[in-house]
């Protein structure tokens, strides 16, 4: 496997990155064992079979060569150790409890910076397992087909084979140069449109103290089981999709922890960012991180659960129809501007001004609709964890699998301790929306 240059987004996360926030991603997955020894077993498949991943034998190496000054690129390791990665802990009552400690670890930057952690149940009926990727060497879908890759093979339809990319050559084809004049003058309008939109969006910011902090660089995870029928009772009423529901239910939990924590929710409107992958699920195999954003208000102060919902949705159709490549929210569009050098010294500036930008994180995660195995022993839960920016104390990610959502809640633990009250209030946000409609 040979090596490649991080692409501009992935240099952004490589760099924006502090030992108080470490930019991975985390899943944990619940697994129900077979027999007592299935934690361990694991541990012993996963490091067996990850020493036949060519992803995950990439480190990230910087680079200050004349021609990418500043850069990095990813490139195999040659004294790749899978048992560097896999790691067996003592069993535990609470896979929360240790995922929170886990996440808060930063990866190790000089080895491929991904790791597993088995995290076997007291009970002897089930064990767990939390994979760390870091967000430079993997974005959500190749985070998915990375820790696929480890866990028992899918049965999935043949593909045929991608028709390999035309060879490039060191001068663009002159028939095109219209085109690619004309494609530069629209990236400046729109690198213009979203600094202006950004510039924007910091002026009408509602938000609550609660959803920001100085950093301790301490974690606490929860997670959230829903019904995905009971969303699709609600969708099918109110109309909209399952994500504008799914968002909804953050808003009105969000609304109903500050109320009981003490904070109030009167004239809170956080700015939500929502990420949006612009890479499709059977391209998912090429590197580099391929992601914009939408930039929205959660009605957090409105008092009504349908109207709360209708305000998301309408939200949210807006920011569909304006498309990923506009607005506040597609500000990581933007690093294709800066040169490598400019992510090296601009990193830590960049990382500052999350909370500027917006205050929590919803990220959706999609997962296959197979069931997931992990030698034979069956996935039944799926908890993704997604960054914690600079100053903020609260994100939250969304994935649905096999006829369930399950929202990971992921907090600064200093800041806030009292995550368990915002898990409760997502359960209680799903039935009062029920009630709704119903009413």
């Amino acid at each position: 496997m040979t090596s490649d240059l991080l692409a501009p987004l992935d240099l952004a996360f490589w760099n924006i990155e502090s030992p108080r926030h470490p930019m991975h991603l985390g899943a944990l997955g619940v697994f129900s064992a077979h027999s007592p020894a299935a934690g361990a077993h694991a541990a012993d498949l996963l490091a067996a079979r990850a020493a036949a991943v060519p992803g995950l034998r990439m480190r990230i190496r910087d680079v200050w060569q004349p021609l990418a000054f500043g850069g990095a690129t990813r490139e195999p390791a040659p004294d790749f150790d899978p048992l560097d990665h896999v790691r067996l802990h003592p069993a535990t009552a609470d896979f929360h409890a240790v995922a929170g400690r886990l996440m808060e670890r930063p990866l190790e930057r000089g080895r491929p910076p991904w790791e597993a952690h088995v995290l076997p149940g007291e009970d002897g009926g089930s064990f767990a397992v939390l994979f760390k990727f870091h967000h430079a060497l993997a974005d959500g879908l190749r985070a998915l087909t990375l820790a696929a890759a480890i866990l028992d093979p899918l049965d999935l339809p043949a593909r045929p084979p991608r028709p390999e990319a035309p060879a490039k050559g060191f001068l663009p084809d002159v028939r095109k140069l219209p085109d690619l004049v004309r494609g530069a003058v629209s990236d400046v309008g729109r690198a213009l449109d979203i600094g202006a939109s950004v510039a924007l969006s910091t002026l009408a910011a509602r938000s609550s103290s609660a959803l920001t902090c100085e950093a301790s660089g301490t974690r606490r995870t929860a997670g959230v089981v829903v019904d995905l029928d009971d969303v699709h009772r609600v969708r099918k009423v109110q109309g909209g999709t399952v994500n504008d529901v799914l968002i909804a239910v953050v808003a009105g939990a969000l609304r109903s922890w500050l109320d009981q924590r003490g904070d109030g929710s009167e004239g809170v409107a956080p700015r939500a960012l929502i990420p949006v992958s612009r890479r499709r699920p059977r391209t998912a195999h090429p590197q580099g991180n391929r992601l914009s954003g939408y930039l929205m208000p959660l009605p957090v102060d409105d008092p009504d659960p349908l109207a709360r919902l209708g305000m998301v949705r309408t939200a949210m159709d807006r920011n569909k129809d304006a498309g990923p490549h506009r607005g506040a929210g597609a500000v990581a569009l933007l690093a294709d501007h800066v040169p490598a050098l400019g992510h090296r010294l601009g990193g830590p500036l960049v990382s500052q001004a999350a909370r500027l930008w917006f205050d929590i994180l919803v990220t959706s995660v999609p997962l296959p609709s197979l069931g997931l195995k992990l030698g034979g022993n069956p996935v039944t839960e799926v908890f993704p964890f997604a960054p914690l920016a600079h100053g903020q104390a609260l994100a939250v990610a969304i994935s649905t699998y096999r006829g369930q959502v399950h929202y990971g809640l992921v907090a600064d633990a200093e800041a806030v301790p009292d995550l368990d009250v915002l898990a409760r209030a997502v359960t209680a946000e799903v039935e009062t929306l029920i009630t709704a409609c119903e009413a």
